[in-house]
């Protein structure tokens, strides 16, 4: 009977330790996901609300802030207004604003853009694969991507207005 503790003890041991092993291991060590500073942006495609395919490609001369975000995430609330400010401000300019949705319902979405009018495209990423890619583990998340497709800040955490307008000037392309 003791040998059987001593083994199930052993055992149980063992699982904790490999569970926070991998925790911190990918926590600190695997950092090959995170997109960072000075990396190209990686490619996706994504529908929006509409079923509309949206590919960041195609996007390239256009100065791009690609932000992921959910509706249950009370930072994401805040700045969603001040993107659609931004976006009616810039976009004849050409800038892009992207919002990667954190794989909700899209029914819960639609009435999210509908009580805060928004008109910039909402992209739904099913199965967190572009939030993976991204290295995404917090929201909100922002990426601003130059018009030669280049990440040039990452950004965790709210943003403000004043914020968003500085950024949307950082990334508008310089067209002559």
């Amino acid at each position: 009977m003791n040998n059987r503790h001593i083994f199930t003890r052993i055992v149980v041991l063992s699982c904790i330790v490999i569970a926070v092993g991998y925790a911190m291991y990918s926590t600190f060590i695997d950092q090959t996901e995170i997109v960072n500073v000075g990396d190209l942006a990686p490619n996706f495609v994504l529908k929006d609300l509409e079923g509309n395919e949206v590919e960041l490609e195609q996007l390239k001369g256009k100065g791009i802030l690609l932000n992921f975000w959910a509706t249950f995430c009370p930072p994401c609330r805040e700045e969603m207004p001040y993107m659609e400010n931004s976006y009616e401000k810039y976009k004849g300019e050409g800038i892009e604003i992207l919002a990667v949705n954190f794989d909700e319902d899209p029914i819960v979405i639609e009435k999210f853009v509908d009580h805060y009018e928004l008109s910039y495209p909402i992209l739904l990423d099913s199965g967190l694969s572009i939030t993976h890619l991204y290295g995404v583990r917090e929201l909100p998340a922002t990426f601003l991507i130059d018009e030669d497709g280049f990440v040039i800040e990452r950004r965790l955490g709210a943003l403000t207005e004043q914020m968003i307008e500085d950024y949307v000037k950082r990334i508008r392309p310089n067209i002559d």
